[in-house]
């Protein structure tokens, strides 16, 4: 019954639209897989704290500006209208922790301005603070989880169908306080007139490699743009690359593991100028990453599993040509792989006639001209 006093939590009431709360949590424990690959991934998620409406998206790197931006939009929008305050933890995304009053960083400035909303964060240490959104965490995985277990596995397809699942598991979610959303959604206030900005922008010089540098990431991309200076607009899930004012291409985007550099290579993108010099396949840096995930991937390992030779680098190549200009790289790939498996080697030749597009031959049609005077049987006889 002695002791120093303790820190009591007092308990706070929330008034309707006052205030919308943010944070990131993995989802790596409830073992979800794409096309029967591990997932690593967090869920950006969103809750409005009087109704508990909630929104969640999907976020394949950290915790960046850029998934903060879109999540956040998204879930504006989605709920038709903006809380007066937004609270979130030390995101390094949103506050600047590198300066001793931790000051909004000037791009999440923009965007909370843009919004007309505050934006508030938790007191630095005070676990407590931040509560709601843990549980609300909690709450969605024993859901999502408790989905899945009816559903019989954890992997899906496509992302996308990840995403769509999670979507339905949200929707039931805010089913059940649509009663006291609807109350809430009266207080929120109204949307503007467009989106603000998710993106950020880095200009990159295209190599004589036909790559380009962003963000730790080396991606290839169409040698005719090769020498040229790109703009690239930064999304949480694409690049889009700008040359001038025209959009030229948008990639996938990916993101590098810790502190190490990493690569997206698309062989599409220079398979014309390597069919042109083979040899150069052998030891080139990007080799094991210009070979596709899958088919193809095996059967280099199977070509290769006691030496690299020229031979089989040249085979590679032109196989990967014919996926690229056939447009039979899934098709193709199997072909060759199950045949290389019964101990069959496909030549390049057989390839090509088995996948080319067959030569239309267009038939010399022959016509005679009519003459002038077969109009008059049309009319019923002679007319002068």
């Amino acid at each position: 019954t002695e002791g120093p006093e303790q820190e009591v939590i007092f308990r706070q009431k929330y008034m309707p639209g006052f205030m919308g709360i943010s944070d990131y949590t993995w989802m790596n424990k409830l073992e979800i897989s794409i096309a029967g690959q591990v997932f690593s991934h967090k869920l950006f998620h969103y809750k409005l704290v009087f109704s508990g409406w909630t929104y969640a998206q999907l976020v394949f790197g950290g915790e960046s500006f850029e998934s903060l931006s879109t999540g956040l939009q998204n879930a504006f929008w989605r709920s038709g209208g903006v809380p007066q305050t937004h609270r979130t933890d030390s995101l390094s995304a949103a506050f600047n922790n590198h300066y001793e009053q931790e000051t909004l960083t000037e791009r999440y400035q923009k965007l909370c301005a843009h919004y007309s909303v505050v934006a508030t964060r938790n007191n630095k240490g005070v676990a407590h603070e931040n509560g709601a959104i843990e549980v609300a965490h909690s709450h969605l995985k024993r859901k999502v989880d408790q989905q899945l277990r009816i559903r019989g596995s954890r992997d899906f397809t496509t992302i996308t169908e990840y995403q769509s699942f999670l979507d339905v598991i949200v929707a039931k979610i805010n089913r059940q306080c649509k009663t006291r959303f609807d109350e809430e959604r009266k207080h929120l206030n109204d949307l503007p007139k467009r989106r603000t900005n998710d993106f950020c922008e880095q200009y990159v010089k295209v190599t004589s490699s036909s790559t380009i540098s962003v963000k730790r990431v080396t991606y290839t991309v169409p040698s005719r743009l090769m020498s040229h200076r790109l703009l690239v607009h930064i999304y949480d899930t694409r690049l889009d690359l700008f040359l001038g004012h025209e959009k030229t291409l948008s990639l996938p985007r990916v993101y590098a593991q810790g502190h190490l550099r990493s690569r997206a290579v698309d062989y599409k993108h220079v398979i014309h100028s390597l069919a042109k010099k083979p040899n150069a396949f052998k030891y080139s840096q990007l080799r094991e990453d210009l070979i596709p995930e899958g088919d193809f991937s095996l059967l280099w390992q199977q070509l290769t599993a006691e030496h690299v030779s020229d031979k089989d680098c040249r085979y590679m190549v032109e196989l990967l040509l014919l996926a690229h200009n056939y447009n039979c790289e899934h098709a193709l790939g199997r072909y060759v792989l199950k045949n290389h498996e019964q101990g069959k080697c496909m030549s390049i030749d057989m390839c090509r006639k088995l996948f080319a597009p067959s030569t239309l031959v267009i038939p010399n049609i022959v016509s005679h001209q009519h003459q002038i005077s077969d109009y008059d049987i049309l009319l019923g006889g002679l007319h002068g």
